[in-house]
This record gives structure tokens, sequence and C-alpha cells, in this order.
């Protein structure tokens, strides 16, 4: 039979209650009295933990410098009846190497083994359906099925022998925790499931870094259908705030130290001019671009993965931006004449254009090709800073949350989601702001025959002058304003798209 990694050495090193800083419990259960389940520890209980944990660290620290390499934990493991392949040792040290020197110190392995027991214990959870501590060959069916993945009970009983060290033919959460625990488990299902962030909210930026699917999803087929439903939730979100967003472009490109404007008037000035439907303008371009940048970005973003890693493990957070932000860029460069549309049907008088359309060509022929290319370069370098930190806050709020309230699921709720999304696309908008106004003003900017370009540091030092770092924020409010009824709204509408399209909501 197989022997358990924790048979001799690792039962005691994390509490069987799944806390990482449980109490010590002797192998096999020799240790009497060690269990304390509620994981009140005693000096000397963590005192033995520490002595356990070094135990296990100097066993697979085969060269005793201090460190385990992938060599350390090939040999280490090896003897310890335990077999990885060179791809899960890689796995291991990449996610527990916090220096990056390409090896784990005692508290990187510590660490590591911490915050892997913890997203052991809730994918444990996740699969015990019954919630009776034990998870028998029809709840692994059933979690799969919930995947979209369909095995017999045979296939299921299978997976069980691989772990069931008693024969019961059921495995509890030390079994589960036992063969586990020096194995990468990263790209975690009911993670990815739970947490998707640029698919499901739409803030009318589509700057963020894509979301991971997990291989479940590609196979059969669903991550089409929550791309779908992105898209659609996104369409009705930016027609919800469309007004305020034609506010925001007609503040950053008008309002000024001698033109102030304020949030009512701009509204009075837009329904004066042109009436309620003129609160609208720029809208129809604005929805119509969702599909092809969607599209663009999600294929690209797949492609740049396959030469960072492999399309089936989960990208270090550093790896994910760069790949998100290439990938940004390649949509961004692909649909980019049409957010120079987008900022011109906005801006619009009555009667100035018919349509799209007599828009683009208006421009075609006065301006030239070269038009539909004005403010290209701030806002490609507005992407790296949106989507940076878009991506760090949301995943610092995501771990956090996991981290101290995460016990039964890895579903974190409506309002957490909610809340995480808006907090790291506000932060995300803050960050890139003073580019995205310079781009919007550039955008706008109709060439006169004779009349010099506006360049973007010009642009910068012309509002810096006339209006101040201020002048860089105009229009901040109406945009803020829009982000949580976007977030909520985009939200409602994807969940509800989800259903019809047949993803389960689980």
């Amino acid at each position: 039979a197989r022997r358990s990694l924790a048979s001799p050495v690792v039962s005691g090193v994390l509490c069987p209650c799944g806390s990482p800083h449980g109490s010590a419990v002797e192998s096999g259960g020799s240790g009497g009295g060690g269990n304390a389940g509620s994981c009140g520890r005693s000096l000397s209980e963590a005192s033995e933990q520490d002595r356990r944990l070094r135990a296990l660290f100097q066993k697979l620290d085969v060269n005793r410098d201090g460190a385990l390499c992938i060599h350390d934990l090939a040999v280490g493991l090896g003897r310890l009846g335990l077999h990885r392949t060179e791809l899960d040792l890689r796995k291991i040290v990449k996610a527990g190497d916090k220096d990056l020197d390409g090896q784990l110190d005692f508290e990187e392995f510590v660490h590591y083994l911490q915050d892997h027991e913890k997203k052991l214990r809730l994918v444990f959870k996740s699969l015990d359906k019954k919630n009776d501590g034990r998870i028998d060959a029809q709840e692994i069916v059933q979690s799969l099925r919930d995947l979209g993945v369909k095995i017999s009970e045979q296939q299921a009983e299978k997976i069980l022998k691989s772990m069931d060290k008693n024969g019961t033919m059921t495995i509890d959460w030390n079994e589960w925790r036992d063969y586990h625990l020096l194995h990468p488990v990263e790209n975690i299902p009911e993670i990815i499931l739970y947490w998707k962030h640029s698919t499901i909210f739409d803030v009318g930026e589509n700057l963020t870094v894509p979301d991971e699917f997990t291989v479940e999803e590609r196979q059969t087929g669903m991550w089409w259908r929550h791309l779908v439903a992105g898209g659609g939730a996104g369409a009705v979100s930016r027609t919800c705030t469309a007004p305020l967003d034609r506010l925001k472009v007609l503040m950053q490109v008008h309002a000024s130290r001698s033109n102030n404007m304020c949030i009512i008037g701009g509204f009075t000035q837009m329904i004066r001019e042109g009436g309620p439907r003129s609160l609208w303008r720029g809208n129809g371009i604005n929805v119509l671009k969702i599909a092809p940048e969607s599209a663009i970005k999600f294929m690209a973003y797949e492609q740049i993965k396959r030469f960072i890693g492999t399309d089936q493990e989960m990208l270090r957070i550093h790896e994910r931006l760069l790949a998100g932000s290439l990938a940004g860029a390649i949509a961004q460069s692909s649909i980019y004449p049409m957010e120079v549309l987008k900022t011109r049907m906005a801006l619009r008088k009555t009667g100035q254009y018919s349509g799209m359309l007599d828009c683009a060509k208006n421009i075609l022929a006065k301006e030239g090709m070269a038009a539909f290319y004005k403010g290209y370069i701030p806002n490609m370098l507005g992407i790296i800073p949106y989507a940076g930190i878009d991506l760090a806050v949301y995943e610092t709020l995501k771990n956090t949350w996991l981290q101290r309230y995460a016990v039964n699921s890895a579903d974190p709720g409506v309002f957490v989601l909610l809340a995480c999304g808006t907090i790291s696309s506000t932060c995300g908008q803050l960050a890139s702001y003073p580019l995205a106004l310079v781009r919007t003003r550039m955008q706008a900017q109709a060439s006169v025959e004779g009349a010099p370009e506006v360049t973007m540091r010009g642009l910068f030092k012309h509002i810096l002058k006339t209006e101040g770092a201020f002048g860089l924020y105009r229009g901040l409010a109406p945009n803020f304003m829009k982000v949580i009824p976007a977030v909520s709204i985009s939200y409602v509408v994807y969940e509800n798209l989800k259903m019809t399209l047949g993803v389960d909501s689980r």
C-alpha cells in the first residue's frame, strides 16, 4: 500500500481540526490527550509543534544547507515514500518562495504548509456535502458534477482508494490532509469559481486582468458562457450608468477654473442642449466594443499564459499582471478607433453627426487615419497602474477574507464580493485617472489645419500650469458615483444571465 507522508512524521505537524496553528497530535493517536481540537494551545504544545516542523524540515533538507531546493524535496519526499513529479516540486517551491531565491528556508516552508492546509480545508469542506466530516464516493461524484465533470461511482472509488488508509472507503480530514499536504493544489476550483472578478464587474473601463477559469470550465465550454454573461452584464451596466459616464467626459474636456462645471449643472446643460435622450450619447459604441475587446483580450491572455506557464496552473500575481497587461494592450490596440469614436459621439452637439458611421467618415475626411489613434500612448500607459492596482487590491482583499473568515466554503457571499470589486476598481481608476483624462482630451481634439498637435507631455504641463494638480482629476466625482451602481447592476445581470445560459450558480 502507498505509504502516507504523514505516517511517521507529519501527522502531528498541523492540527487535525484544520487550523494551521493547531496542537500537535502523535501519529496514530499515541499522543494520548494531545488533541486540542479547539486549537487553544499551551506554550509547551506550541514548542512541540515547532519541534515537529523542524524535524520534518531537517528530514527533507538532504544537503543540510538550511534551505529546501527541488533536489532536496525530491530525495527527502522519496525517502518518506512519496514520489512527486519535477513539475509538482517546482510548484511547491514557487508557491512558498517569498524571496525568489529558488528555495525554501524554514520560515517559508512553515508559511507554505500553513497556507496550503487552509486551502485544503476549504476544498475538503466543499466536498463534504453531508457535513459529517467524511467524504464518500457519492460526494466526489456530486462535487465533480457541479464543476461540469461526469464520472462514475467506480471511478470515484478509485480516487478514494488512493487516499483511504484504513479501508473504510471514506476519507476523513486527516487522510485528506496527509495525502495532499506536500502536494501542490494551487488551482483550487472552489476559489476560482467563486472569486471571478473582471468577468462579473464592469465599471466602463475594460482594463482589468482577465479572470482564471478552472480546467473543467475550459473543457466543458463553460468559459464562453461566463464571458457572454459578463458581456451582457456589461452592456446593461454601461447603459444604466451612461449619463454619469457622458458627464464625466464633458467635465474632463470642458471643465476648467473659468468654467467650473458641477454635476447638477452638467446634467441641466446636457438636457437643455439635446433633451433627455442626449444623456446617452456615445453609449451605443461603448456597448458595441465590449464583445470584440473581451474576445481579443481573453484569447491573447490565454496565448501569453502559454509562454509564461501552462494553461493548467495558476500564474503568480506578477505573471498574471504581465499577461493581463499585454493582453489588455493588444485588445485596446485592436479596438482603439472605437474608443475615439465613443469620445467624439459623447461630445457631439445636436445634429452634428447622423450616427456612428457618419462620425467616423467625418473624422477620416477631415483629420485622416491618425486621428483614430489620438491619446493612444496615455491609454496604453494607463493599463499598467489600473490593472496592477486593481489586481493587487482585489487579491489582497480576497486572500485576507479567505485567511480570516473562510471556514466552510470559499464562497464569500454577494456583499463581500461586491465590496472587494468596488474597492479594487475604485483604487485602479484613481491611480490611472490623470492618464485617462489626458487621453480623453487628446481624443476630443479636432485637428485644425496648421494648428500644433497636442502631445501627452505638453498637455500634462498645460493642465498643471493652468489648473494645478486638481485639473488632472476633473470629472472624478461622476466617475466614482457610477462605480457602485455599475458593479451592482453588472453582478445582478451576470447572475441572471448565467442561469439563462445553464451555468450552475452554486
